[in-house]
């Protein structure tokens, strides 16, 4: 059994998702990185890299993408949506920001089975506000904003940064399955 599964069953969860949270965040890249792999993320004005993810309502990583920054979310989207999806059979709702509309909706009920829910922050919001269901990913990459490895984009490779994000997770499930649980200790 997987880890996620095992923390899954233990806090009272199915072990396979239902629901799930898609996001990305753009990182610096150090100078080992090539410039194949990293681009410039007009937004957020970083020159690096972006980490496409999807955790589950508990904040478990689902699935990552590392892309150079330049990369748009909604491509990024589709070929993570597919991954997860396949490794993910129960997964049916993903939310997601305003990055995410137009035709990904369709294509995500039409090819994966998924409904994308895109939370809309309403006009009347000002500054950073974190929306319903979105706090999950966000709370995720203050995560790994706190391993110091992650804080910026080291890696050589993008699959030795995804393999990083994978890690972190690991110590986060590690940190959640030493706990004692309910009625326990």
């Amino acid at each position: 059994m997987r880890a996620g599964a095992r923390v899954r069953e233990r806090l009272g969860r199915d072990t396979e998702p239902s629901a799930g949270v898609i996001d990305s965040q753009s990182v610096k890249a150090d100078a080992v990185v090539g410039s194949d792999s990293r681009g410039f993320d007009g937004g957020k004005l970083v020159n690096g890299r972006k980490r496409h993810v999807v955790v589950d309502t508990l904040g478990l990583l689902l699935g990552v993408m590392v892309t150079a920054a330049d990369t748009g979310d909604r491509i990024a989207a589709q070929v993570l949506l597919a991954q997860v999806a396949d490794a993910h059979h129960r997964l049916a709702l993903v939310w997601a920001d305003a990055g995410y509309t137009g035709s990904l909706i369709e294509y995500c009920l039409a090819t994966l089975g998924l409904v994308l829910a895109i939370v809309k922050r309403s006009d009347d919001m000002r500054g950073f506000v974190v929306l319903p269901k979105r706090w999950i990913v966000e709370r995720f990459f203050a995560h790994l904003m706190r391993s110091r490895r992650l804080a910026r984009d080291f890696e050589r490779r993008t699959t030795s940064a995804e393999a990083m994000v994978y890690w972190s997770m690991t110590l986060l499930m590690t940190r959640r399955l030493a706990r004692p649980g309910p009625g326990r200790g």
